[in-house]
């Protein structure tokens, strides 16, 4: 049994607003998910942390370069983290302490 992947093309005109796109989708979760732990730099290693992830995978599945995505992906998560407080958003304890 034989897997093939087929890539879809996307125009030229159109990669700069799925480009947009992408870093928008990755900036709202980012800032979405950086409420773990209390402090504010716990808050900015997590959110960091996140959005690193979700900026390598959006950049992946956009035909963007992963190192730049989770680079994007963790500078905002990091300052969404640092400039959110406790009461605005909590999930809970870090797992690290």
């Amino acid at each position: 049994m034989t897997t093939e992947l087929q890539t879809v093309a996307v125009s030229p005109a159109r990669r700069p607003a799925m480009r947009i796109a992408s870093l928008a989708l990755a900036g709202a979760m980012a800032l979405g998910l950086a409420g773990c732990g209390r402090s504010p730099g716990d808050r900015a290693v997590s959110g960091g942390l996140i959005g690193a992830g979700g900026g390598a995978a959006i950049a992946a599945m956009t035909g963007g370069a992963p190192l730049v995505g989770a680079a994007v992906g963790a500078a905002a998560g990091a300052i969404g983290g640092a400039v959110t407080s406790p009461n605005t958003v909590d999930m809970g304890r870090p797992v690290w302490k």
